[in-house]
């Protein structure tokens, strides 16, 4: 005899689905905010390394300027979201991804091209941030880790469109690099008006002056945050250009990427049921290992196989990092400390992502850029070790 179901259990069965959807749009978030914004500018390296006639270390330097960005976006994040609550806090976040995106087609000055990644930087922490904290919401309602593992997989969706598009458009045309930033605007505006009222939550308690931040009982957590935040970032950034060096053909680097893009999407259905029934530590220590792995297998084997399976592997797992983070958050923190413990672990990402490219760049104008893909490997190996020694919970 099948168990009857308590009205508590059935308003929760009915609510659910209105969390997830509610997630998949405030995913738009992230795709816009990550896919677009940071990981579609490892697409447009290439073409604009070539026409501007940069260095690695230069071209990857534009990364380090987003990532400076997103430094001061996750020190102000925290800040915002108190003040105004995450709502207009994530608002503000994508209006500021946008024009940021538009602005970087305005002129090929390089100063000009550092403010607008660093803007885009800033606007992508704020949503990074504040939508964190509303899918943290939406997962406590859902009772599920469904809602922040199907916001940060918005990430894919943003890495498969700029997959499937962008290489055909800059290999026939490299100098019309401006106008694939203009496109990269138009779909951040449009994501900016889809995800407009998901981002829309209970303020009055989210706005509590009460929160802390919550790190020195999560340390290892953060420390391991820091190094894959320093190594993962070389692998998106500078794919296409040691694929390009290997003399890959378009085509393959743009299904690769869609690849990557779609395996992102399809994460949370992998992961949710571990990172609701596994220990924090183990969810992390695994998903950090996986990288190491996939970011390394390009280096034993340039065969489309190889490549495919690694962009398969790397794209199940590398959003997934900060949903873990996320879901460790929550559940070692009281709510009112979510956006400040959130904020700061986004300011320890923030760092690592502003040293890794210029690094990893600037090792690889030396040797090969396929030495970029070793400086993922050996950062990710090196954080899942660290992860592996659980920190403990949050007081």
């Amino acid at each position: 005899m099948s168990p009857v179901p308590t009205p508590a259990a059935d308003s929760l069965s009915r609510r659910a689905p209105t969390h997830w959807w509610t997630a998949a749009r405030l995913a738009l978030g992230t795709a816009s905010a990550l896919g677009i914004s940071r990981f579609a500018y490892g697409l447009l390296l290439p073409a604009m390394r070539t026409d501007l006639h940069w260095s690695l270390a230069r071209a990857g330097a534009l990364t380090t300027a987003n990532s400076v960005g997103y430094l001061l976006g996750a020190a102000l994040a925290g800040v915002a979201a108190r003040r105004w609550g995450p709502t207009v806090t994530f608002r503000l976040g994508m209006a500021l991804t946008a024009l940021s995106l538009a602005a970087t087609a305005v002129s090929s000055a390089y100063l000009a091209l550092l403010t607008a990644r660093t803007a885009a930087g800033v606007g992508g922490a704020l949503v990074f941030v504040a939508g964190g904290v509303i899918a943290s919401r939406g997962a406590a309602a859902a009772r599920s880790p469904a809602p922040i593992t199907i916001y940060f997989s918005g990430a894919g969706l943003g890495i498969a469109l700029s997959g499937a598009s962008l290489p055909g458009l800059m290999a026939h045309a490299p100098h019309d690099w401006p106008a694939a930033w203009i496109g990269l605007a138009a779909f951040a505006v449009l994501a900016t008006a889809a995800s407009w009222t998901a981002a829309r939550v209970d303020e009055p308690e989210l706005r509590s002056p009460a929160g802390r931040r919550r790190v020195r009982r999560l340390w290892r957590t953060a420390v391991a945050y820091l190094l894959f935040a320093g190594g993962y970032i070389a692998y998106v950034t500078f794919l296409s250009a040691a694929l390009g060096q290997e003399r890959t053909p378009v085509w393959q680097i743009s299904m690769l990427w869609t690849l990557l893009g779609i395996s992102a999407m399809a994460a949370p259905r992998v992961w949710d049921p571990l990172i609701g029934r596994w220990p924090p530590a183990r969810v992390l220590t695994t998903l950090l290992a996986l990288l190491a792995a996939a970011s390394a297998l390009p280096l034993v084997s340039s065969s489309y196989a190889v490549l495919a399976v690694s962009v398969l592997a790397y794209g199940a797992t590398f959003m997934t990092v900060p949903a873990a983070v996320t879901a460790t958050i929550r559940g070692a923190t009281r709510p009112e400390d979510w956006a400040p413990t959130l904020s700061a672990f986004t300011t320890v990402f923030a760092a690592g992502q502003t040293v890794g490219p210029w690094a990893a760049g600037a090792v690889a104008d030396r040797t090969l850029a396929a030495a970029t893909l070793a400086w993922t490997a050996a950062l990710c190996a090196a954080a899942a070790l660290v992860a592996a020694a659980p920190s403990g919970p949050a007081r």
